[in-house]
């Protein structure tokens, strides 16, 4: 469900993962509940700070039990602290760096994939079946009842036999979860009636808040709510460009300010602008600007 690799530096990560498909397999996750063939619930237990990015296929529950977490999405940053949780919608691009607890060193994290067959069944037992048609609400870091954190803790003997664990009873127990969500925060459960009106993002806010990233036209086409024959269409109307030649452009640009006015290494910018390859950078930022990116530091 989410990339959780126990590692013990900070570490940037060559792709962007994809929440929850790619992340089940492998020694990606602690340990992972599955219902209906998915994960949907995922413990994640690391022992130093991590970062990395993942794009969201399912909507994401973030619930933090130790340490904190920092995540970004475009132009939005918050912070999730022990005992908080927050709600991310899904077909969004985050980024993500974690912090262990002061005393134990230790980062500890829930993360609950709510598929919209597990919020339609939860809010036909709310009777809710008009969506609200406000503006829709931004996400917010909400901090977690008693109830919920007892809820949180109790999950321990269901990830330490996974196997064992009826579908029939995790399908109660992540409808628990909600019923505790929806009690603790009046907000997220507004966000939660959200959640299931159909989205299409703006082409241009999409490509401007993720082109630092390293993530595939087809990554982005989906953030966007598009086909990537759609997503080209409709992306050389506002720029009259192919999408891969703005976005090669655009992050050599930021290159060459993030190397004039700060102390990072060639390396250290590639890295940070999506560029898996420091050599593959270094010739086509010469082939752009006609010098080294070395010559600029």
């Amino acid at each position: 469900m989410y990339f959780c690799r126990p590692v013990f530096l900070i570490v940037y990560m060559a792709k962007t993962a994809k929440f929850p498909s790619s992340l089940i397999s492998g020694d990606c996750t602690t340990s992972s509940l599955v219902l209906d063939g998915g994960s949907i619930i995922d413990q994640c237990i690391v022992t130093a700070g991590e970062r990395g990015t993942f794009f969201l296929e399912q909507h994401l529950l973030y619930i933090v039990l130790g340490g904190a977490v920092t995540l970004t999405c475009g132009r939005q940053s918050w912070t999730v602290g022990k005992n908080e949780m927050i709600l991310l919608r899904k077909a969004h691009s985050v980024s993500y760096a974690k912090q262990g607890d002061s005393e134990t060193g230790l980062f500890e994290s829930l993360l609950f994939a709510i598929t919209d067959e597990l919020l339609k069944d939860f809010l036909t037992t709310q009777h809710v079946t008009v969506l609200p048609q406000r503006e829709e609400l931004g996400a917010q870091v909400a901090p977690m009842s008693e109830r919920l954190v007892a809820y949180c803790w109790s999950l321990s003997p269901y990830f330490n036999a996974p196997e064992a664990t009826n579908p029939g009873l995790l399908r109660l127990k992540v409808m628990e979860l909600l019923y505790d969500v929806m009690d603790c925060s009046k907000n997220i459960f507004r966000q939660m009636l959200q959640l299931r009106q159909p989205v299409r993002a703006d082409v241009h806010r999409v490509v401007e808040d993720n082109y630092t990233s390293p993530i595939t036209l087809e990554e982005l086409a989906y953030l966007s709510g598009r086909s990537l024959s759609s997503f080209k269409r409709d992306f050389h109307s506002i720029y009259n460009t192919t999408p891969a030649k703005w976005i090669r452009e655009k992050r050599l640009h930021k290159a060459m300010l993030m190397l004039q006015s700060s102390q990072l290494s060639v390396a250290d910018v590639a890295y940070s602008l999506g560029f898996e390859n420091p050599t593959h950078f270094s010739r086509i930022f010469k082939q752009h600007f006609g010098v080294s990116p070395s010559a600029v530091v």
